[in-house]
């Protein structure tokens, strides 16, 4: 996107509140699913293993699409994609109730990813670009924004679970409100289009070796957090015999404790240091997934999911902030930790359901608590990390963009 383009404070913070709410109706959408993936599991029929599978796909998806997105928001402008993006993914969430069978839920939960993707890149990119012109990180106050809105969205469906409602009706109205609460957000975004001569960014770039290490850390949270995110209702569920309220509210806790953790994950980082607070965090991740691994009460795992995504939640903005001082080529080696990140999205759901498969969700679980204490061991990579914004930089909004929000 150009830069020659200049705009007032004012503008600017409208810019950076839309922004804000438009993370939030992303992470909505989010919310609403995962809350009801028990009763997509009662209707389609699908088995561990073959949730896991169907749970590989939006991974997928949004893999195959989201170099798609930098050549649309070059076309179109930053607005515009924004907005027939976020329009795409809202609708998508109606999909995956709809499908009557293991082949068509894949094929949902792949255009689901594909939305999810490409709108995740259009909306990061827009939050990079304001948090460079704010001079000020604003970033993981962004993803918090995320975090709440999936916690709204997973109280939503918590909700309908408990009253027992058809996962069809309740994601066609949600789809409905949220489309409209995202076409008012985007209004107020800067509406940023590519100088006439500039070339469309990179489709992909491998890893540095610089960028492996940091790269590492970012896989172990994103594992842990997609795992959580998609599994926690079905192990209480299945694990723990709690009905479909209580097991959906296992997501609530998961998605409340994130939110929190990214709304004030600015503050801590500046007072305590990256490393400190990745060490801090993987201790806390660690003991949650100990909890869950040992919980014979719903309230125990619930409190264990609470403590991953306390854990977890700030480790991969500074992922990407360590990547882009890692080496000569920054935006080479945020691009690269985005690989590694989005990989490890691609594999936890189906790694978690393979495992569970084979031996049961508890073995599944105890794999999440090993990754969680690598954490504690390999924080120390993010040193000088600092501010989130320090991975900035004009390309870094196409790498940002990789983080799940």
């Amino acid at each position: 996107m150009t830069g020659e383009m200049v705009f007032g404070q004012r503008e600017l913070k409208r810019a950076r509140y839309a922004v804000a709410a438009v993370f939030c109706v992303h992470g909505a959408v989010t919310g609403s699913f995962a809350t009801r993936i028990p009763w997509i599991v009662d209707h389609t029929g699908v088995s561990a293993g073959q949730l896991g599978l169907a749970l590989a796909f939006p991974a997928i998806g949004a893999s195959v699409a989201m170099p798609l997105a930098g050549a649309i928001s070059h076309r179109f402008g930053a607005r515009g994609a924004l907005r027939g993006l976020l329009v795409l993914w809202t609708l998508a969430l109606t999909l995956p109730a709809l499908a009557p069978n293991l082949l068509t839920l894949c094929a949902a939960l792949f255009v689901y990813g594909a939305t999810a993707g490409m709108s995740d890149v259009a909306m990061n990119a827009l939050g990079v670009e304001v948090e460079n012109r704010l001079d000020k990180s604003i970033m993981s106050g962004l993803h918090g924004m995320w975090s709440a809105g999936a916690l709204i969205g997973s109280a939503a469906g918590t909700l309908a679970a408990h009253l027992g409602s058809d996962a069809r009706l309740h994601h066609a109205l949600a789809a409905v409100a949220l489309t409209v609460l995202g076409l008012v957000a985007c209004q107020g975004v800067i509406d940023l289009r590519s100088a006439p001569d500039a070339e469309a960014p990179p489709r992909f770039a491998l890893p540095p070796k610089s960028a492996l290490a940091i790269g590492a850390i970012g896989f172990c949270a994103v594992f842990a957090e997609g795992a959580s995110l998609d599994w926690s209702a079905v192990y209480l569920r299945d694990v723990l015999d709690t009905s479909p309220g209580v097991a959906a509210a296992s997501t609530t806790a998961f998605a409340l404790t994130m939110a929190v953790a990214r709304l004030a994950g600015d503050r801590v980082v500046d007072r305590f240091g990256p490393v400190r607070t990745v060490r801090v965090g993987g201790v806390a991740a660690t003991a949650g997934g100990v909890l869950v691994v040992a919980a014979h009460r719903p309230g125990l795992a619930m409190a264990g999911f609470a403590l991953i995504g306390l854990g977890v939640a700030v480790v991969v903005p500074l992922a990407f902030a360590a990547a882009g001082r890692s080496g000569p080529n920054p935006s080479q080696a945020i691009a690269g930790v985005a690989t590694i990140t989005y990989t490890s999205g691609l594999i936890a759901p189906s790694a978690i359901g393979a495992v569970a498969d084979a031996t049961s969700l508890v073995v599944s679980f105890g794999v999440v608590t090993v990754l969680a204490a690598g954490l504690v061991a390999g924080a120390g990579v993010l040193r000088g990390a600092g501010r989130v914004s320090a991975g900035g930089g004009s390309n870094a909004p196409a790498a940002t963009a990789a983080t799940k929000e």
